[in-house]
């Protein structure tokens, strides 16, 4: 099962890092702050046009309580991070800028230390074998709990084609509907992907499931093995229900 994780492989590991680590306070200013980081690019091909002017101040709105619990990206990790990104997308950089899309996924674990050990070791991913291993930027627990696995400053391998500017939320389950089930958890993962929203001020359109890579005006891949490449989690029929959830909880004006 934990094969299909990400679809990108699962792998053993050490025991987990102690969970036990304190909650580290976020502000809309902090992730201003991390997205300003800068790397350089390769201009061998070119990824979808970005914006040319710089993006409106983002709203001042508070983030959910949030769990440190990283996972290794060492100096190591980030160069194939760089390596990958400019087989797939043209551009030498492990650097997360101005993201554009957020992606939901579900685990298909039975919980969060399943999934963290799958990402933790730095090893070929199961399916195409490439490095860095696959990873989420947050997974968000049945109770609520919502830890960050990696920093909103890297790229992390979760939806082909679109790594170079999506955040992945991996919700601890095995079906978009356990999930939507789930008061708690669904909750939480609203709460998430709002604030994640808003102060990226990502349209609400560009939050989307693993299965609905492909139609995104984002997605975009170098390598022809991957360009029509996506998984079944969070089918466009439930996405549609998260998605007029999520509309309930606007921005900040």
């Amino acid at each position: 099962m934990l094969a299909a994780l990400l679809g990108c492989g699962g792998a053993s590991s050490p025991p987990p890092v102690d969970r036990g680590a304190s909650v580290r306070p976020y502000t809309a200013s902090t992730i201003a702050l991390s997205s300003a980081v800068s790397a350089p690019a390769s201009a061998s091909a070119s990824p979808p046009a970005r914006p040319t002017t710089p993006p409106r101040p983002a709203a001042a709105l508070t983030a959910p309580p949030i769990h440190q619990w990283p996972i290794p990206f060492g100096a190591s990790r980030r160069r194939e991070m760089a390596a990958y990104s400019l087989r797939h997308y043209g551009e030498s950089t492990y650097v997360l800028s101005n993201p554009k899309v957020i992606v939901e996924h579900y685990t298909e674990t039975e919980g969060a230390s399943e999934a963290f050990n799958t990402f933790a070791p730095d090893v070929p991913d199961g399916e195409f074998h490439e490095l860095p291993n696959t990873c989420a930027h947050f997974l968000v627990e049945p109770s609520g709990r919502i830890d960050q696995l990696v920093s909103l400053r890297l790229r992390c391998r979760h939806t082909t084609g679109l790594n170079w500017t999506a955040i992945g939320i991996e919700n601890v389950g095995f079906s978009d509907h356990a999930i939507l089930s789930d008061p708690a958890q669904l909750a939480a993962s609203l709460r998430l992907t709002r604030w994640l929203r808003c102060t990226y001020r990502i349209a609400l359109g560009n939050v989307i499931g693993h299965n609905e890579s492909l139609s995104s005006p984002f997605h975009h891949d170098r390598v022809p093995a991957f360009q029509h490449q996506t998984h079944s989690d969070w089918n466009h029929a439930d996405m549609v229900r998260y998605r007029a959830l999520l509309a309930r909880l606007p921005c900040p004006r």
